[in-house]
């Protein structure tokens, strides 16, 4: 992960920046055949992309490299400090409409029933976690939450969906009123999704909007069980 941190730092994280293979190989140790091996190998995994311009060669980082150096961060923080980072921060965002929908599908509702105690509201409430939230939820790790399986239904397929207990709550100075009630609800990740790894989709028996008295621009916070 050092050949992509020090991309990041050199500003391949925003645009396509030259970066030479001898540069990168002091950088992290290596020398430049290495370099350029490590190079291509994180360009075959989808973490970087090249393009060559004239006699330029430039590099960016992708967002699934910048997915993968969050999940790293968090698990180092966890190590250093001791203690998981549990608690995600972020502003509710409108979504697409798709949840009312797959949260409907009997395939997915037959099991949040049998594996939750709950058939859930139709519809995801979503939000737009900070870069830290964003790395702890990709750090969870697999043994986490409850899984509830993928299916089809002669049409097509549906991927699996992994359940964590969560509460969430309005954070002080957002634009939700009254006293800020706590609400039990799940955060879902999925095995397929249009949303960016930055947007945390949370189910509920009940309307998160109304129950938590939150808003597009509420600043909430989520507690991980």
């Amino acid at each position: 992960m050092l050949t992509l941190a020090y991309l990041l730092s050199a500003g391949c994280g925003s645009a396509y920046v030259t970066v030479t293979t001898s540069a990168l190989g002091k950088a992290v140790g290596l020398s430049q055949q290495a370099a350029s091996a490590h190079l291509a190998e994180l360009e075959r995994d989808g973490m970087v992309r090249r393009t060559a311009s004239g006699r330029g060669r430039y590099i960016r980082v992708t967002d699934r490299g910048y997915a993968e150096m969050a999940r790293m961060s968090s698990l180092l923080r966890a190590a250093v400090e001791g203690v998981p980072h549990r608690v995600l921060r972020g502003t509710v965002v409108s979504g697409v409409g798709e949840g009312a929908y797959y949260m409907s599908l009997s395939g997915y509702v037959d099991q949040f029933r049998d594996m939750l105690g709950m058939v859930p509201y139709p519809g995801t409430l979503n939000v737009r976690l900070d870069s830290d939230s964003t790395g702890t939820v990709l750090a969870l790790g697999a043994s986490e939450g409850t899984l509830v399986q993928g299916f089809a239904d002669g049409r097509r397929t549906y991927g699996w969906v992994r359940c964590y207990g969560a509460l969430i709550q309005a954070a002080p100075g957002g634009t939700a009123p009254g006293d800020r009630p706590t609400v039990r609800c799940h955060l879902i990740r999925l095995e397929r999704t249009h949303h960016d790894t930055s947007i945390a989709e949370l189910i509920s028996p009940r309307n998160l909007r109304e129950s938590a008295s939150v808003a597009d621009g509420s600043k909430v916070a989520i507690t991980l069980d």
